[in-house]
């Protein structure tokens, strides 16, 4: 089983990419604000962080930002709507796995699964996601 943390003050707005996670054995947690993930993340073992563009104190960027020092192994996904230049130049140097865009599609999930499963393999944790 892989295991992730989903960090949004807005459900709904990342409700289908955590289906489409959960019917690929993907166990989601959820964090309503920045600084609940954080506290999950100092006591549970997340294969991925996937944080929203705003929450409720900070961009999904910023909280990134704050979590990459505590854990630099996490596998993280932020959704951005910066283009990808600009997202690039602002998050450089914190791993981040994929940008999502703001109005996620069912491809967009698919190739986040392959992406984490593709690292998942590289550190020889096989985590239930397959594509």
């Amino acid at each position: 089983m892989t295991f992730a943390l989903i960090v949004s003050s807005d459900k709904y707005s990342l409700l289908e990419l955590a289906k489409t996670l959960e019917k690929n054995d993907v166990d989601i947690t959820w964090a309503e604000s920045s600084s609940d993930a954080l506290s999950m993340t100092s006591n549970t073992m997340f294969d991925l962080i996937i944080a929203d563009e705003f929450l409720e104190n900070m961009t999904g960027l910023e909280f990134i930002k704050k979590i990459v020092p505590v854990n630099p192994m996490l596998n993280c996904a932020v959704v951005s709507s910066l283009s990808q230049g600009d997202f690039h130049e602002a998050s450089e140097g914190l791993g981040i796995l994929m940008q999502l865009p703001v109005q996620l599609k069912e491809k967009d999930a698919d190739e986040l699964l392959q992406r984490l499963k593709t690292i998942l393999n590289l550190t020889h944790k096989t985590g239930a996601v397959e594509k």
